[in-house]
């Protein structure tokens, strides 16, 4: 056995490009009467976090670990510290409670020198560093500190400089063999033959740059949630006859068009600053910490639950939200003043009239900065919202003809706000699964959420097609053209969601509904196992294998990989992947779900899953030194992250690649790609090249 993981790790030099978003350094401080503190600093990378001491280790994730070698001379006092401001936070992907730090931590171990001798305290960490959507392996790494005492017989001015070498905040450079450096060594054989890699330096730039880039991308998403939010708003009885109304009083009561144009301007901007202001005020107060906060509390989405499920009751009629009636009073007194603060205060009374419309859908962009954690969501969204809000009323002051071809207000109006009433009731169960999720009360599982949402957006649609009214509608003999397509939409919806409730992944609804294994059948109704692809028999286990994503068999060694290659005479698909690893969650629910490629993942490669973040210990004759890891390896997910730098210069995942017995690839590797056809090309691409030269 271990002369086969001698023959993968074959000896050559390469280049390796490894992810090192932790750059360490330490320092020690002298408290005076022998005793000092040994501070070990971790600089993290922009969108990476650590894992905390308090982070529970029986989940996803590795808690950091401190350990200082025995040391006669060194007695340790209390226990390592960790200095930084610590998250505590329910990750929804990994249903878990999470506790880390962000962009910097410091561990901080007080001690004491038993004699006041010049003393080397030696110490190591094991740590574990994820962004959004991966973690790298764990890692540990080892430190030294050099303390010297005081020296009575040096002179009072030296004894400052003297007193504790306090080693500068130095950065673990190339020559320290830390960040910039990585060398691989594995000693895999029985004669305890070396594997070496050169060193080489660590790109990591461009890895800085992503989590901006997703955060962009983040606020423009909710921009544009804001500019939808807005359109609804506009088109509600709250703010809809205001409109034509509005407009008339600029264009009548100015000297001139370009007049009443530049009012209107003076109008919409003043709508954009009300609703931006409030939003930037708000989000001040709370803090970017209180977002993060209220994102993971249960209580906080349990308190959105009942705000939408009463916004949701006012939408369809049985009671009116308004703010107090002397607010708007008082404004439109001011508006009377006429000038620029007269326009501004008919924009504000614009805002406090138009409240019950406006206010339900303000809540949604809240709860979606809440459900975000982002600072700035709330203002942006606020910012795209006030503007579909506002340009309105600015076009058609320019383009007063327009406003002939407004349709007319009525009874439609009525149905817009029912409907968003039903949308409003479907999220308020939203928030309830998150604080589901957090409590793991198992309330809403997947089938009993997918119930609810098919039961809401059914009865949409039947109100859509006017089978029944509700109290503010005006009685109608038949429906319009838009509203019948709109019902026909809603009853789409409801069907695509019907198939959810006997486990099918409904990838459209994916981070809306609960996690497909969060359910009474997370194999799907009536299904233990899956059947194999184009076959009516089960899929039975190999010694060495495990169930997958989707009940897809997976060797979980090379070693057991390749003597199964051997037999039936197929390619091995390498899959390096980590429990913690959300891309290959990603590629595992929406390419592999896909029939053709479930088919040849069971049919025609030996697939190999081989985790980089696996606990378990490896056997005491396996645990030999790597330079690629800079210590020993200790568990199987040290071996697999060892031969991943080595073999193909990365330690990413997930990580993909076609191979043969003797590991000559056969396609190039593949990292995370959600393309079921691109995925596919890939595979069938692997498949070929080695069929037409195996067979």
């Amino acid at each position: 056995m271990r002369t086969l993981f001698f023959l993968l790790l074959v000896p050559f030099l390469l280049n390796a490009q490894v992810l090192t978003p932790v750059k360490w350094t330490t320092e020690t401080k002298d408290l005076g009467n022998n005793e000092y503190e040994v501070l070990l600093h971790a600089k993290i990378d922009n969108g990476w976090h650590m894992y905390s001491q308090q982070h529970p280790g029986d989940g996803i994730g590795v808690p950091a670990t401190i350990t200082f070698e025995d040391n006669p001379n060194v007695q340790l006092i209390g226990k390592t510290q960790e200095i930084g401001k610590l998250l505590d936070k329910y990750s929804e992907l990994f249903q878990q409670q999470e506790k880390y730090y962000e962009n910097k931590l410091t561990f901080k171990q007080k001690i004491k020198l038993k004699n006041p001798k010049e003393t080397t305290v030696k110490f190591s960490a094991e740590t574990q560093v994820c962004d959004a959507e991966k973690c790298l392996p764990p890692d540990w790494l080892d430190f030294s500190v050099k303390i010297t005492p005081k020296k009575e017989e040096v002179a009072q001015d030296d004894n400052k400089e003297e007193a504790t070498e306090t080693l500068p905040v130095t950065e673990l450079t190339d020559e320290t063999k830390t960040d910039s450096t990585v060398i691989v060594q594995n000693e895999l054989s029985e004669s305890n033959d070396s594997v070496s890699l050169a060193s080489a330096s660590v790109e990591t730039a461009d890895n800085e740059d992503e989590p901006i880039e997703e955060e962009k991308k983040g606020l423009w998403g909710i921009f544009w949630l804001g500019v939808s939010g807005g359109l609804l708003a506009l088109v509600m009885p709250c703010i809809f006859p205001m409109i034509p109304l509005t407009v008339s009083l600029f264009t009548k009561q100015s000297n001139s068009r370009s007049q009443g144009i530049f009012k209107a301007l003076i109008y919409g901007l003043s709508i954009i600053i009300i609703f931006v202001g409030l939003a930037f005020i708000a989000s001040r107060f709370l803090g970017q910490s209180a977002l993060n906060e209220f994102s993971t509390n249960p209580w906080v989405n349990v308190g959105f639950f009942v705000i939408f499920i009463v916004f949701a009751i006012s939408f369809f009629g049985a009671f009116e939200i308004t703010l107090p009636s002397k607010w708007a009073n008082y404004t439109d007194k001011q508006a009377d003043k006429g000038g620029y603060i007269g326009i501004f205060f008919m924009a504000l009374t614009l805002v406090l009239i138009s409240f019950s419309c406006t206010v339900p859908i303000i809540a949604g962009l809240m709860g979606e900065a809440v459900r975000t954690g982002n600072y700035m969501s709330l203002t942006v969204g606020s910012l795209g919202f006030s503007l579909a809000l506002a340009i309105p009323f600015v076009l058609f002051a320019i383009f007063p003809s327009w406003l002939t071809s407004l349709p007319k207000s009525g009874g439609w109006m009525n149905v817009v706000k029912v409907c968003i009433g039903f949308l409003e009731l479907a999220f308020a169960f939203k928030f309830l699964s998150n604080a589901d999720l957090v409590w793991q009360a198992h309330w809403l599982e997947r089938e009993v959420f997918l119930a609810i949402w098919i039961a809401i957006f059914g009865l949409m649609g039947l109100y859509l097609l006017g089978k029944f009214r509700l109290k503010m509608d005006a009685p109608e003999d038949r429906i319009g053209v838009p509203r019948l397509f709109f019902a026909i939409l809603t009853f789409s919806f409801v069907m695509y969601m019907i198939p959810g409730m006997w486990g099918a992944p409904v990838n459209l609804l994916s981070g809306l509904t609960p996690p497909i294994h969060y359910a009474e059948s997370p194999n799907g109704v009536g299904r233990a196992s899956v059947a194999v692809a184009g076959g009516e028999s089960a899929v039975e286990l190999l010694p060495g294998q495990k169930y997958g994503p989707h009940q897809i068999p997976a060797f979980l060694d090379m070693a057991d990989a390749i003597e199964h290659s051997k037999k039936v005479k197929k390619p091995i698909m390498i899959d390096f992947t980590g429990h913690a690893c959300a891309n290959c969650r990603k590629v595992e629910e929406r390419v592999w779900s896909d029939p053709k490629v479930k088919n040849l993942l069971l049919n025609d490669v030996v697939l190999v899953s081989l985790y980089v973040d696996e606990r378990t210990e490896l056997p005491k004759e396996e645990q030999v030194y790597s330079e690629a890891l800079g210590r020993n390896l200790k568990t199987i997910g040290n071996k697999w992250t060892a031969f991943e730098i080595e073999k193909y210069h990365n330690n990413a995942q997930p990580y993909y690649i076609i191979v043969d017995e003797d590991l000559n690839n056969y396609n190039e590797p593949l990292g995370a790609i959600y393309d079921v056809d691109e995925y596919l090309k890939w595979m069938k691409k692997g498949i070929d090249a080695y069929n037409s030269k195996n067979n």
